[in-house]
């Protein structure tokens, strides 16, 4: 299934050349897959892309009420057409903190990727905004800790019972573009 969305990119990179687009969905859907593949094909395709993940904000205790700092130190700069930077989170002994500053050149179409990139705060300004599935909470879930490692099980867990209110109540996928 993830092959085939990976496969359809050519198409829907054609339609991008700027502005600001949302990947989202859970956990474990293949978000961050799809936002790699999608980056290689435009930048094949000579459009300046850069791509910011939620991930570098996002915290355990803090899942999504991070957003007006990636407001004021990204969103703010590329709408003026500045350069941005940003300070991703550092995991030290199971605690983020701000890393070192990160320089971006505002190129013309900025890539968003994580849980919660098409919120309902910044549907107006996104000229697209996809959503991935990913299979059940059950094969999420495996991929994620698969990733993660199996001591991050029970914090994926309350992460999936976090995102599932969170797309309930801001209807993130019924106003994204869903790949499949």
């Amino acid at each position: 299934m993830m092959s085939d969305v990976v496969r359809g990119l050519d198409d829907l990179a054609a339609e991008m050349d700027s502005g600001i687009v949302a990947i989202d969905g859970p956990s474990g859907s293949g978000k961050s897959t799809v936002a790699d593949a999608l980056v290689a094909r435009l930048r094949q395709r000579g459009t300046g892309v850069q791509l910011i993940r939620t991930d570098d904000f996002a915290t355990w205790d803090n899942p999504v009420a991070w957003w007006p700092e990636l407001e004021t130190d990204l969103l703010q700069a590329f709408i003026r057409r500045h350069d941005y930077h940003y300070r991703p989170r550092v995991w030290r002994d199971g605690v983020a903190k701000p890393g070192r500053l990160v320089w971006l050149r505002w190129e013309p179409l900025l890539i968003i990727e994580g849980v919660s990139s098409a919120r309902r705060r910044i549907a107006p300004r996104l000229t697209h905004s996809l959503w991935l599935d990913g299979g059940s909470a059950a094969e999420r879930l495996e991929r994620a800790v698969a990733r993660d490692g199996e001591e991050s099980r029970p914090l994926l867990q309350r992460w999936q019972q976090f995102e599932r209110g969170w797309f309930a109540v801001d209807g993130t996928r019924q106003r994204s573009r869903v790949l499949d």
